[in-house]
This record gives structure tokens, sequence and C-alpha cells, in this order.
């Protein structure tokens, strides 16, 4: 006889005491018998009643939602949008909570990551422990600061936009995404039907009046008549290959950074808050300190944006090589930077790559790899070149982690670390970390 399914324990409920944040946006809380439950929708410290939403009697651990708070903590809120909260969508993370205490969980979140996967205290990552705010983004209790100029909106089968619910392809149609820039929320998509598409992704360029549509039809369905609020660019993705095509318009926006525009082509990477780019960058410059004639590398280098800000600091006697994987993003990071004759970039992956270009050293290094990070091989790579400073860009701390253990393996530590809280209401920050080689005999 087949063996007993083991029963399933979702929608189950639990009175719980909730003890400290986690990595993934959610508390940390046990039951009475001693089961974990990861409890979205709730605060350090508050008495909640847990519904369970994923896990059975042989779980690790529980999934759950707070659905009713018996004791709350004092820095919950009642959160703004109207679409967050249980079962709701699942695009932020701390909507409940005032914005100085989501910096606050933010830090606890990074601080246990550094120490756990890097074995870390904030003090020997030379960080001051702070979530630091994005120009503009300090708001009061209750406000939202209006700073994705991407967004990604999931159509449900009757071609309403809304997004998705947490772990979940279930869409939640809105009306309004509140953490939505004003170029985002100006083009009307929420108020439009958009039969036979699977998503439909709106972006607002910074510093131009740029708007772009990509849609994705559903396997085997035509796309709609497009008309917004504004003008705007469309693009659609292909469904045999994910590939990305020009229907009308510019196939790219314009951004500005750096007192320069970007060509960003196939809705390719760009930070998606209005001031990261700039901000992000005086941080690797402060941190890195170039100098006339450093040779220089930019790994991961999506479009170009630190490879020019290296390029204007290590001058005609420097040189600066960017390495990228994603063939659009070679291709419009070569527009990018025509007219800085000492950068070259390579179309490939880091890994793959950088051991075959025959660089044999190099005075500088940033990387901004993706959210799997860069991995212990590429830092090896990186550290044979004996750079004096290399700067980390990362978007999940605990990545950074991971990497800045193997960077402590081949004998670099980090001289200094900043925090942004780039992500407003969500769990996700951007980190920088700023890499020396150790001093011999230290």
């Amino acid at each position: 006889m087949p063996a007993a399914a083991t029963p399933s324990l979702v929608g189950e409920e639990y009175e719980v005491t909730v003890g400290p944040v986690a990595h993934g946006g959610h508390c940390i809380a046990r039951t009475d018998e001693g089961r974990v439950l990861f409890v979205r929708h709730t605060l350090p410290g508050e008495r909640v009643i847990a519904s369970v939403t994923e896990g059975d009697a042989d779980s690790r651990f529980l999934r759950a939602d707070a659905v009713e708070v018996l004791e709350a903590s004092k820095d919950r809120v009642e959160a703004p949008c109207p679409f967050s909260g249980p079962g709701q969508c699942g695009g932020c993370d701390w909507q409940h909570a005032a914005p100085g205490a989501q910096r606050r969980l933010k830090g606890a979140v990074v601080a246990e990551q550094l120490q756990r996967l890097a074995g870390l205290t904030p003090e020997q990552a030379g960080w001051d422990g702070t979530v630091e705010p994005a120009p503009g983004d300090k708001v009061a209790k209750g406000e939202v600061p209006a700073w994705r100029t991407r967004v990604q909106y999931a159509i449900d089968e009757e071609g309403r936009a809304g997004l998705r619910k947490h772990r979940s392809h279930d869409v939640q149609p809105i009306d309004r995404c509140l953490i939505a820039a004003p170029g985002v929320s100006e083009l009307g998509v929420e108020k439009r039907s958009w039969p036979g598409m699977e998503s439909v992704e709106a972006i607002a360029a910074t510093g131009s009046g740029d708007r772009q549509v990509i849609l994705t039809p559903r396997p085997g369905e035509r796309l709609p008549i497009v008309e917004l609020d504004k003008p705007v660019s469309v693009e659609r993705v292909h469904e045999r290959d994910g590939s990305v095509h020009r229907v009308h318009g510019r196939p790219f926006v314009r951004e500005r950074a750096i007192d320069r525009t970007w060509r960003v082509g196939d809705g390719g990477f760009w930070q998606v808050h209005p001031k990261a780019a700039d901000l992000l960058v005086e941080t690797v410059m402060t941190g890195l300190m170039p100098k006339k004639g450093d040779m220089a590398l930019d790994l991961y280098c999506g479009v170009g944006l630190f490879s020019a800000a290296l390029a204007e600091r290590v001058g005609e006697k420097g040189a600066v090589l960017g390495i990228e994987s994603g063939k659009r993003a070679v291709e419009d990071a070569r527009h990018n930077l025509r007219d800085l004759e000492r950068v070259r970039i390579e179309h490939g992956k880091v890994d793959r790559v950088l051991p075959r270009t025959g660089i044999t050293e190099a005075d500088l290094v940033v990387l901004d790899p993706p959210r799997s990070g860069a991995g212990r091989e590429t830092v090896k790579s990186i550290a044979a070149l004996s750079p004096r400073r290399v700067a980390y860009v990362a978007c999940d701390p605990a990545a950074l982690a991971r990497d800045l253990a193997y960077f402590a393996e081949v004998g670099y530590e980090p001289r200094w670390t900043r925090v942004f809280d780039l992500f407003p209401m969500t769990q996700h920050v951007e980190c920088v970390a700023v890499l020396r080689p150790v001093a011999k005999g230290a």
C-alpha cells in the first residue's frame, strides 16, 4: 500500500509571541510545541494569531501570516496600501512598519547575515549598523515614497493588471501601486484591460520623458492595441525564446546619471530607484579613490555606469575593462561609452572571460553581480590580480556575506561597508563594501 500522505497544516492557527526578524521579509516565532514559524505581516515582540500558509506535519519549518494582532509593536502602523496584508499583494513586505523601523529591521538582517555567513561583526565589516535612506525618501509614518521606476504587472485571466501574491502565481488586481514612481503611475496601466497578456512591464526612465511597456503574451495570443495615458514605446517578449522585440517606438529608454545619458534597451538592467545610480557611483568612487593611470575592472558592468565613472578618473593613461554577459547590455555599453577611448567592454560570463583576458594585475575592481553573488572562483580570480581596492555592490546581503567569506580566504577584508534602503516597503537593501588586502603580519 502507498504511504499515507503527510497531513497539511495549511490553515492551522497558532497564538505566538513573535521573535526576531529574518532574511526574507518575515519574523521568526515558535509554537508551544517548539515548531518554527516564519511569519509575515508582523513585527518583533508582537503577540499574534498566525495562520499557516505553507507546510505539513513533517516540514522543518512552517510559513504563516499574522491574521490577528493581539499585542501590537509601537512600530506598527496601519498599512497605507489597501492591497497589503495576508493573502493579498506580495510586492511589499513592511507596509505595516514605520519607515524608521523598516530600516532598523533591515539593518538587523544585514548584521545577522554578516555574522552567520562571513563571521563578521558590523565593526569588523566597517559598518556603523545604519541603513541609510535615499535622498528624499525620509517620510513620516503612514507615508510611502513613490520610488519604483519599473513595475512588472501580472495579468489575470480576465485581463486585469495586478501584482502576484506572496510565493504564488495568483494575481491580486490593483488600481494603484503606492511605491510606483509617478512616471509609471501616470501611464494608467491598472485602468486598462490586457486580454491575452501574461504580464505588462512599465518603465519610466529617470531624467528623460521616455516611457516604455514590455508585453508578454500568453501562448498563442496576439498583442492588444496599446493606448495609455502618456506616449510610450512598446516591445514584446517572444514566447519561443524569451527575446524582446520592438513593436513601435524606440527599442530603448534614455536614463540620466552622473551627467551622462544612458541607452538601456530591451528592458535591460538599470537601478530601479531614481536616486540609486548617482548615489552608488558616488559611494563606490569614494571607496576606491581612483588615481590617474590606474587599471580598473568593472565586472557585471551592465550598460557601463561604473566604467564611465572609472574612466573619467583614471584618465588617458589609465584603462578600464568591463565584462558583461547580456548581449544587448554589451551593445548599449559600447554605445554609451563610445567617447571614452580607454574603455573596453567584453561579452561573456565573468567567471569565464576574466581568466581569459590575459590581464595579470589590476589596481581597482568594481563588481555588481546578480542576486546569487560572484562565487568563490570569481573571487579567487579577482584576488589573483592583486587590486589595492575592491568595491562590491550587492542587492542581497546573504550573497555579499558569502562572498566576503571567500575574499577572506584569499587575503581581502572589508575596509568599510554602507547599506542603503533603495527599496522602501520591501525586504531588500543595497550594500556597498570596499575591500583591501589584509596587512602583512596582521
